[in-house]
């Protein structure tokens, strides 16, 4: 064997680590991408409850501390509340999924 088919077989073989090592490190990357993807999704989740908590809760405090010829009947107050919920909704799911 000569010298320079002894250097090709050897820079055959670390392409070949390289290449596996490649392989490796980008399904790391993928898992920890998912991983990050799945906890952002999580997150905001959260988020969205925490804010229809706090819109709901800030609703109710101002029907319930309104002056009584201003109050708002409880039905009413229950629809807009389901009107917002729906529109928040439907914002939500009409964003394009990556």
């Amino acid at each position: 064997m000569t010298p320079t088919e002894s250097r090709k077989r050897l820079l055959i073989a670390e392409s070949e680590l390289n290449r596996a090592q490649l392989g490796h490190e980008w399904r790391a990357m993928a898992d920890n991408v998912h991983t990050l993807t799945g906890r952002a999704r999580t997150t905001g989740s959260l988020v969205l409850g925490a804010a229809s908590l706090i819109t709901g809760l800030a609703a109710f405090r101002r029907i319930k501390t309104a002056p009584a010829e201003r109050k708002v009947p409880w039905w009413r107050a229950l629809l807009k509340g389901a009107q917002l919920a729906t529109s928040l909704w439907l914002d939500h799911n009409s964003r394009p999924k990556s």
